[in-house]
């Protein structure tokens, strides 16, 4: 299976860098497990185990980061989205995928600049009046330059690495290929849903390919924030904006991270935390529609105590009717209602095997834990990783934009804090599930849900008609299925149905021994060797049909 993989030779090259990389960091006997080295060997490009590199200093979520990183952008979006999986990752691992901020040596100018005017249509000069060939920033996406409009107007200039899509697109192929054969070989992968990381990680790495997609998310959390005074977005220039290219406004400010500077501008730092946690829960409660990554590298500080949100790469989506689940779950949590936290939880999982009263057991430890402490002794940090640790323990997965909220949300709760250590983001957030809570069931609010909700029943009632009339034709013309797909039986009708061809060859086997030692007993006939033939052939039939059983047992590992 693997080999098949690995026959597009144009990624047997990428193929090797991986392997070599896993094997450098101790992870050998992942790579073997996967059949790597073999099927390298055998394309001619022998790997020298016994050089992997004594990491022993280390311990496995340090390696894994180091990985990620020296294998380049694909594998660094990945592991930035591993680290918003809070739900499948112990607290180590996540701290490691955090310190992945995407910083990289940054490209010549030079090597930008053909694919800069291609997408200009035209020399630079044309557009701008000056263009810094000192790059502000360098990730593994994009580079950013400070330019200068021709009406002294200043910009920065974000440009997709050339090259970029050739790469990811092998990365993808493989990374595919891998996680198909590593969850069918392994149980412990299993469990942390590859398939689902994986395509998560797709989307939000086409997205972030786009860089017009980023503008447009800028332009509309600006629309939803035009009322906050208090934030700014940066201006996003189309004429000169596309897939490999985004032009937006240069923000003049103190980046996030520099709180010396911010001291010495004068500037009150708790309500700069209150500011832009109240920006960042509109987003999340009111308009389903947040930053992903709310971090101080994302936000600058102006003057009159304003903040400025930059890069919208990442960005999550939540519906109405999530938004009022994530709503009552907070106040479960704070309201001391176990049995409603669990059941969210249950409802967003697709795990139908755990266990609920053991479950409703933890998250009522959970709840009794902190709902005996005020909400300035809370600390939202702590709350979540044990909450997550439960998750993780019941083998409860998020759906992937939760998964984002509560990153989203840790990352808030943290920019708040390095502002004002005494920040408390669950002091903030009290007021808004309180106010939320208390419109859930205004006059208003519960008129627009039944109305909502007559519709539904009224376009149900009028199709009901013709859907029974469709049923009944399909009946009629004996074309009338019913499909039952319970999760996991293919599972077990594949080991069954293994077992039996192994138990059916087996008994042919033995019938074979048994009617060749009858055979043998028999004079006259045909000599082979001496012996009566078609016993001797009966004889080494069985035989081989024995290594076959013997071989099968012992590759399938039982």
């Amino acid at each position: 299976m693997l080999w098949e993989m690995l026959s597009a030779t144009r990624d047997m090259g990428r193929v090797q860098e991986i392997a070599t990389v896993l094997i450098r960091y101790g992870f050998g006997s992942f790579v073997r497990g996967l059949g790597v080295g073999k099927a390298l060997e055998r394309a001619g490009r022998v790997l020298h185990w016994q050089n992997a590199e004594n990491y022993s200093s280390l311990d496995t979520p340090q390696r894994l980061r180091r990985v990620l990183e020296e294998l380049g952008p694909t594998f660094i979006k990945l592991g930035q989205i591993l680290a918003t999986r809070v739900d499948l990752f112990s607290p180590a691992y996540i701290a490691e995928f955090e310190k992945l901020q995407d910083q990289v040596p940054p490209m010549p100018f030079e090597e930008l600049l053909p694919q800069l005017e291609e997408d200009l249509g035209g020399s630079i000069g044309e557009f701008f009046a000056e263009v810094d060939v000192q790059p502000l920033a360098a990730a593994s996406i994009a580079q950013v330059h400070k330019a200068v409009l021709k009406d002294g107007s200043p910009v920065v200039l974000k440009i997709r690495r050339p090259g970029l899509s050739k790469i990811i697109d092998a990365d993808l192929r493989l990374l595919t290929r891998i996680v198909e054969i590593a969850q069918s070989e392994s149980t412990e992968i299993r469990r942390f849903h590859p398939k689902e990381v994986l395509r998560q990680f797709n989307q939000s790495l086409n997205r972030e390919l786009d860089l017009a997609a980023e503008c447009r998310n800028a332009e509309r959390v600006a629309a939803n924030l035009v009322d906050d005074p208090n934030i700014k977005i940066p201006k996003v220039y189309w004429q000169w904006t596309s897939e490999r290219l985004n032009v937006q406004e240069y923000i003049d400010g103190i980046q996030g991270r520099d709180i010396n500077t911010l001291d010495k501008a004068g500037l009150d730092r708790k309500l700069l935390a209150d500011r832009g946690t109240n920006a960042v829960m509109k987003m999340i409660m009111e308009d389903g529609f947040f930053h992903a990554d709310p971090h101080a590298g994302n936000v600058f500080y102006l003057s009159d105590n304003k903040l400025a949100f930059i890069d919208f790469g990442m960005i999550g989506r939540l519906t109405e009717d999530r938004r009022d689940q994530v709503i009552s779950l907070l106040y479960g949590m704070t309201n001391h209602l176990p049995l409603q936290v669990a059941e969210i939880l249950e409802d967003w999982s697709d795990n139908i095997y755990t266990d609920e009263q053991v479950l409703i057991i933890d998250i009522e430890a959970f709840v009794d834990q902190y709902s005996s402490l005020s909400l300035k002794d809370l600390s939202l940090t702590n709350m979540m990783s044990d909450l997550m640790a439960i998750l993780r323990d019941h083998k409860l997965i998020l759906p992937a934009d939760l998964a984002l909220l509560i990153k989203a949300y840790i990352t808030m709760d943290g920019l708040g804090r390095h502002l004002n250590p005494e920040f408390n983001t669950l002091v903030f957030t009290a007021p808004y599930v309180r106010r939320i809570m208390m419109e859930r069931y205004r006059p208003e609010a519960i008129v627009k849900r039944g109305r909502r909700n007559l519709i539904n029943v009224i376009d149900l009632l009028s199709s009901l008609p013709r859907d029974l009339r469709k049923l009944l034709r399909a009946s009629r013309k004996g074309a009338f299925q019913i499909d039952i797909n319970v999760k996991r039986l293919g599972q077990y009708v594949n080991h069954i149905d293994i077992a039996i061809s192994r138990l059916t060859m087996g008994i042919v086997t033995a019938a074979l021994i048994i009617g060749s030692s009858i055979i043998m007993t028999v004079e006259g006939g045909p000599k082979l060797f001496g012996l009566p033939a078609f016993g001797f052939l009966g004889y080494s039939f069985a035989t081989a049909c024995g290594i076959w059983l013997m071989a099968s047992i012992w590759k399938s590992g039982r």
